[in-house]
């Protein structure tokens, strides 16, 4: 049964997880940041590349991992993936684009929540703004989430949800951990 967001979750766990897995190989580290998330590729300064995720927060953590389990090899060499990122205030427009290149890394973020044992909400990023349809976006990223259970993680993916489920000590996953309220009325 997945925890609440309330229950304590230790940024250092996930630092120590991502870290343990990823620096040697990846030469990338997870590291703990100020008020705005940002992925900075290896420079003069830094020697290995940094996911820095929002205020010690531990879902913060995880999507910004999810970005980078996203992200190929040429992405990954640019500063924030190379893509755009228009800030909080989005209109219509601009949200239906940010939720569509959202589905999948928030798919994988959730996964990641549930191999962690932490419940997983989809996060719209536009509370300023304008946000469609909070349900259908789920929705979508439900149906990516099936398909991932389906078809298969990415190597990388599948890597740190194992390394997760071991530490967090959770189960395999299954469809049934993604079930939310709601989903039925969606389902046709």
């Amino acid at each position: 049964m997945p925890k609440l967001l309330n229950e304590a979750f230790s940024s250092e766990d996930i630092i120590n997880i991502f870290n343990q897995t990823f620096y040697t190989s990846h030469q990338t580290k997870l590291v703990l940041g100020g008020n705005e998330p940002l992925y900075q590729p290896a420079n003069e300064q830094c020697g290995y590349h940094q996911i820095i995720f929002a205020h010690g927060y531990f879902s913060s953590a995880l999507h910004e991992i999810a970005h980078w389990l996203v992200a190929g090899d040429q992405r990954r060499l640019h500063l924030d993936y190379g893509y755009w990122y228009e800030p909080d205030g989005r209109d219509q427009q601009r949200q239906a684009e940010f939720e569509k290149v959202e589905i999948m890394p928030q798919a994988i973020e959730w996964a990641l929540s549930v191999s962690c044992g932490l419940e997983f909400d989809v996060s719209s990023d536009n509370l300023s703004g304008i946000v469609i349809n909070r349900l259908a976006f789920k929705q979508k990223v439900y149906q990516q989430v099936l398909s991932l259970l389906s078809n298969g993680f990415s190597a990388r993916t599948k890597t740190l949800l194992s390394a997760c489920q071991q530490h967090y000590k959770t189960p395999d996953l299954s469809v049934e951990d993604f079930e939310y309220q709601g989903m039925y009325q969606l389902v046709s």
